[in-house]
């Protein structure tokens, strides 16, 4: 069954420019600039920039179809939480015996030493991430940027480098894993 008509509204802050053309939503804000494109969904994006809102209008969409109108709100929020305050996935370094030793060097993750293995396991940063050495806390990475597509994604590629295979899971814990995700600085 086809709904006629189905709407969602986003509302945005006054510190966020938002810019919508063709789908492509483009968000500006005291961190940066992230570009989105929505092509692959037939919705109907319409920018009220008086009320600083923008509607998502879906036309006799099916069950799956109707999904996609809160997932289209849901990154639009995303980006205007990015651009405004940032994205920060903190890492802990788990370990039973041999220490996992990790250099970030030119924006590349290298992890060595992981279950006494020489193989240098390396993951690159995607650009507009950081991932930095927390230096008050032991074996704390941390990984920050404006895009959470692009953070998480990094975040997920670090714990998969770490994934223990042919052992018993229950018994062989070590890895990189995310403990925290936070903001970059405290929203107002």
């Amino acid at each position: 069954m086809k709904t006629i008509l189905s709407t969602r509204f986003v509302e945005y802050p006054e510190d966020v420019t938002i810019d919508i053309k063709a789908r492509a939503v483009t968000v500006t804000g005291k961190r940066g600039t992230i570009v989105r494109e929505f092509k692959h969904l037939n919705l109907d994006l319409v920018h009220n920039k008086e009320e600083r809102k923008i509607r998502v209008d879906l036309w006799f969409g099916n069950r799956k179809q109707l999904a996609c109108i809160r997932t289209i709100c849901s990154h639009i929020e995303n980006m205007v939480t990015g651009v405004r305050v940032g994205f920060l996935y903190k890492m802990k370094f788990v370990y039973s015996h041999f220490p996992i030793n990790v250099a970030i060097t030119n924006n590349v993750v290298e992890i060595r030493n992981f279950m006494g293995e020489k193989l240098v396991r390396k993951i690159n940063c995607i650009e507009g991430v950081t991932a930095v050495r927390t230096k008050d806390v032991k074996d704390q990475l941390e990984i920050s940027g404006i895009d959470i597509t692009k953070v998480s994604l990094v975040a997920a590629q670090v714990q998969q480098m770490t994934n223990i295979r042919n052992k018993d899971l229950r018994k062989f814990l070590d890895g990189i894993y995310v403990t925290d995700k936070l903001n970059m600085e405290e929203s107002e």
